[in-house]
């Protein structure tokens, strides 16, 4: 016979907080996949099924096709004068297997960029799609009006522009091409199985030939579970005031971040 007493049927508790209701609310802060149990050594199907799915999105989002018509309106690419150029890459196919190409601008490019933007601005913003379309198509209409509006009050403004089959390296080529003061290069970022709606912002300051990432600063993770649009627009344009007032970007610099006054808490263990 055993001295021990029975276990009372129902859902163990931490501190009165029911366990599953504990991880729920774990799972709920973050994307990352926590405490999604298991059949054995496997996936729990319904984890096997949703791994697959968003492995789907992220493969969809990388191979897609820029469709500037379909993905922003023609309202929105005649308030903001939107147009597009594009890369060394010919296709989507070349883009992927040379990262080169997508670093240095078409000659064709080049000349219609001299034709309808001005130089010499102090802030220019420029689109790419990089490896999400997604991310480009779901942040940029909420994230482009914010910047254009604001920017105006802090200086000139660049016309932006989209740039098909971007690499983050062209932002020296635009550089040495129109000259701004500072460039802001929005760019889907490379899809994870978290999300596949990832905007990243690379900024430099008088972006030029030899510049590489220790002379760019970045705001990733502009999607609805990371920074909001409005938020990143504040940081991007905080960021772009200090690269022309120390006139230099990259490690030089670093970005002044606020703390925020309140922050949600999980359960106590």
């Amino acid at each position: 016979m055993s001295n021990l007493e029975p276990v009372p049927i129902g859902r163990p508790t931490v501190s009165g907080t029911s366990l599953s209701e504990l991880m729920l609310a774990i799972r709920a802060r973050t994307p990352a996949r926590i405490l999604a149990g298991r059949a054995g050594p496997a996936y729990l199907t319904a984890t096997q099924l949703e791994l697959r799915q968003d492995h789907a999105a992220a493969v969809d989002a990388v191979h897609a096709e820029m469709d500037l018509d379909k993905d922003f309106g023609q309202v929105f690419l005649n308030k903001w004068g939107l147009f597009e150029v594009r890369t060394c890459a010919a296709s989507k196919a070349e883009f992927l297997m040379r990262p080169d190409l997508g670093r240095r601008l078409s000659d064709h490019a080049r000349q219609e960029l001299i034709r309808r933007c001005p130089a010499e601005v102090d802030f220019q913003i420029v689109i790419g799609d990089g490896l999400s379309v997604a991310a480009v198509r779901t942040q940029v209409p909420r994230l482009l009006p914010i910047l254009m509006e604001s920017a105006v009050d802090r200086g000139s403004i660049g016309c932006p522009f989209v740039v098909r089959y971007c690499r983050v390296g062209v932002l020296n080529d635009i550089g040495e091409l129109l000259k701004p003061a500072v460039v802001a290069l929005l760019i889907g970022e490379r899809p994870g199985l978290a999300t596949a709606e990832s905007l990243s912002a690379y900024m430099a300051y008088h972006p030029r030939t030899g510049h590489n990432d220790a002379n760019r600063n970045l705001i990733s993770n502009i999607h609805a579970r990371g920074i909001a649009p409005e938020d990143a627009a504040q940081r991007i344009l905080a960021l772009a005031d200090k690269m022309r007032s120390r006139q230099a970007s990259g490690v030089a610099i670093k970005e002044d971040l606020v703390k925020p006054d309140k922050t949600r808490s999980l359960p106590r263990l």
